[in-house]
């Protein structure tokens, strides 16, 4: 049996992935991504986790390495995490009133074979009307700082969300239905 090994420091993935039952190893990846890249918001995502995906599977026999890169697209703005409550701010701000995607790309690479596999998931997610004090307010929890878009649906965030369209998991940041279908290639099933 090959070690599966997830690419990823986010303790949200690993939180996800583990619901399936499998077992794996976490190994983060040191790829450094840069948001500025003018390719096509699922083209970007598919890239950024195979370089993820590739940085860890260098260093590995036997194993199936699995990576991911989630990011917000609003109008023709892809945005990542914000670093300081201030962009936070700027964020959610900017996403407020107004639909937005969620784009997760994921990639498997088998070690021994070198067989490669990059997909992407979108989700739609639409804001309640924000007022300037709830936006503040989540700010001030810190909930927002480091996540994609400038917030965690799985958590106080919630309550922003006034609908999504597609795969809830997905905006947490592992799409796990089109996950565990990709790992059937791979020889790799849950159920």
């Amino acid at each position: 049996m090959k070690t599966i090994i997830l690419a990823s420091a986010s303790p949200r993935r690993r939180e996800l992935l583990e619901k399936t039952g499998l077992r794996f190893e976490v190994e983060p990846s040191n790829y450094e991504e840069n948001i500025d890249s003018g390719l096509g918001p699922h083209v970007f995502a598919r890239k950024i986790s195979l370089e993820k995906a590739k940085v860890v599977a260098g260093k590995h026999r036997n194993a199936v390495v699995i990576a991911a890169d989630t990011f917000i697209v609003s109008g023709n703005q892809m945005l990542g995490k914000p670093h300081t409550e201030n962009e936070a701010r700027k964020m959610l701000g900017a996403l407020n009133r107004k639909p937005h995607s969620v784009i997760t790309g994921f990639s498997i690479i088998d070690t021994d074979t070198n067989k490669t596999l990059s997909r992407s998931v979108e989700t739609r997610v639409y804001f309640r009307k924000l007022t300037p004090a709830e936006i503040d307010a989540y700010v001030k929890s810190k909930e927002p700082l480091e996540k994609a878009g400038g917030y965690a649906i799985q958590g106080l965030g919630a309550v922003i969300v006034e609908k999504i369209e597609g795969d809830y998991f997905n905006v947490i940041g592992l799409p796990l239905s089109a996950l565990v279908e990709a790992l059937k290639e791979f020889g790799i099933t849950v159920l």
